[in-house]
């Protein structure tokens, strides 16, 4: 039985249960915190500056004084998500996961960066649905393929090619390219400050840092 199957099957055979409604509510969370809280997705090929990205802009973030959580999609695959494979339901249950977490953390008061190459648009969409269309900003990194085989920071490519590893997206497994993305970022042409500059200014927060990353 896969892990697919058997979320299927506790689904079936697990009681009903109720939410608990809580009585500090997401809204007094951010009052507390003085800023709103966000899910930024970030949507892009193995390779294309998500996790640099995301860790620049939290950094930002951070330094502006706002409650910030990168959900990378690497480390939730080594723990969450370790059950699941790279076939094409494995891949929706991973970011249906994913979007729990994040949608939770969420309305914990946080601005929660998502990296996940999150391939197929179907998945996206259900994301955006469930932590809500008001609160979910997808951000597509937009590093071509070709940029992101030459760095081939983790080494997939190479082994994709030797036929060492297969549904690699891009290569042997489709990358659904965003339709309407919030914003996109082409990392092989736009410095990583002014990448996360842009969303911040999506976002309608002023950068507190300078082009060299100092306050």
């Amino acid at each position: 039985m896969t892990a697919i199957d058997r979320d299927s099957h506790s689904k079936k055979s697990m009681p009903e249960t109720a939410l608990t409604v809580t009585e500090v509510t997401r809204q007094d969370r951010e009052a507390l915190q003085g800023h709103a809280a966000r899910v930024i997705w970030m949507t892009g090929l193995s390779g294309s500056g998500k996790s640099t990205t995301a860790t620049a802009l939290e950094m930002q973030l951070h330094a502006a004084g706002l409650r910030t959580f990168i959900l990378d999609g690497d480390q939730i695959r080594g723990g969450l998500n370790k059950d699941l494979g790279f076939d094409a339901a494995s891949r929706t249950e991973n970011i249906r996961r994913i979007a729990e977490v994040a949608r939770m953390m969420m309305e914990a008061g946080m601005i929660v960066i998502v990296t996940a190459i999150s391939p197929f648009r179907l998945d996206r969409a259900k994301a955006r649905e469930k932590i809500g269309p008001e609160n979910f900003i997808e951000v597509h990194i937009s590093t071509p393929l070709a940029v992101c085989e030459q760095r081939d920071t983790k080494g997939l490519y190479k082994k994709s090619k030797a036929g060492q590893l297969s549904n690699m997206t891009g290569i042997s497994s489709p990358y659904e390219i965003p339709e309407n993305p919030d914003l996109v970022i082409d990392t092989s042409v736009s410095p990583v400050l002014s990448s996360t500059k842009k969303i911040m200014q999506f976002m309608g927060i002023e950068n507190s840092l300078d082009e060299s990353g100092r306050q």
